[in-house]
């Protein structure tokens, strides 16, 4: 991929945290039109990997540029402007309500005042219409079931703008419906021309939107390429502890009849 065309390259990142190295020697990149799907099983470092993509945390070794600038020297704003970031975890504060929260991810737009002008408004309205939360833009976030605050805080994300999309599971608590429509709706930004990283759980819906995949096992990448292809491949296997085959629709299934197996590795991330 051409350099000066990617919107998030990673080069020999490595990671520790508490004393472990969790990422081990990294190589990835994204360029606009690329959905990435991050897989592997629990302890293999996807978490990390999407935070240090996203610059919430630094590197021990490497790097991580963003539209070609290392994401260490970018003032927060800038940052902002180029990578949305969707953290496992809901961390929001319940009492805000559904509006105001989406309207959080406009704050590196905003002028010295910090007032939203119309496309901010817009881009709100465009958000809750494409997460399928229009309807409880006036609810608290503490009256919403945990499927609606996700979708809420992916509208947050979407709200931002950014070229580039970071997200740590964003089909968590999601019901079939919505999480199949929020992965259509990725790809269809991923065509438009946005990036998009995303791990997910859920392999069912691995071969539904992603255009390729990096497989994560001990901190490291052990396969890349077509979902369907790595997810069902022998790396996949040893990873995962049991075989899996292509199901309908583009789905990841567990192989008939299949019996947990695990190899020597073992989890070393988050």
């Amino acid at each position: 991929m051409n350099s000066s065309r990617t919107l998030v390259t990673a080069r020999g990142l490595v990671v520790r945290l508490g004393g472990r190295e969790v990422l081990r020697g990294i190589d990835l990149a994204v360029g606009p039109g690329e959905f990435l799907l991050v897989a592997g099983p629990n302890g293999a470092g996807k978490t990390t990997l999407l935070r240090a993509l996203a610059g919430v945390i630094v590197p021990s070794r490497g790097e991580v540029r963003l539209a070609g600038d290392p994401v260490t020297e970018l003032p927060r704003r800038e940052a902002a402007r180029r990578v949305a970031y969707l953290p496992q975890g809901d961390v929001a504060e319940q009492g805000l309500r559904v509006r105001e929260l989406v309207a959080l991810g406009r704050w590196h737009r905003l002028g010295v005042l910090g007032t939203p002008g119309k496309a901010d408004r817009e881009a709100v309205d465009r958000a809750l219409a494409a997460t399928d939360t229009a309807h409880l833009a006036d609810r608290r976030l503490g009256e919403l079931s945990g499927g609606e605050r996700r979708r809420v805080l992916v509208a947050r994300a979407l709200a931002q703008e950014a070229p580039l999309l970071v997200l740590d599971e964003p089909t968590t608590g999601l019901d079939a419906g919505h999480a199949c429509e929020l992965i259509a709706l990725l790809a269809g930004l991923a065509a438009e021309g946005r990036g998009v990283v995303a791990s997910l759980h859920d392999l069912f819906l691995a071969g539904r939107g992603p255009s390729r995949a990096v497989l994560l096992a001990g901190g490291r990448v052990v396969d890349e390429g077509d979902p369907l292809r790595v997810l069902t491949g022998e790396a996949a296997c040893r990873a995962f502890g049991i075989p899996f085959v292509a199901g309908p629709g583009g789905s990841v299934v567990p192989a008939p009849g299949a019996v947990p197996r695990r190899g020597s590795q073992s989890p070393q991330g988050e």
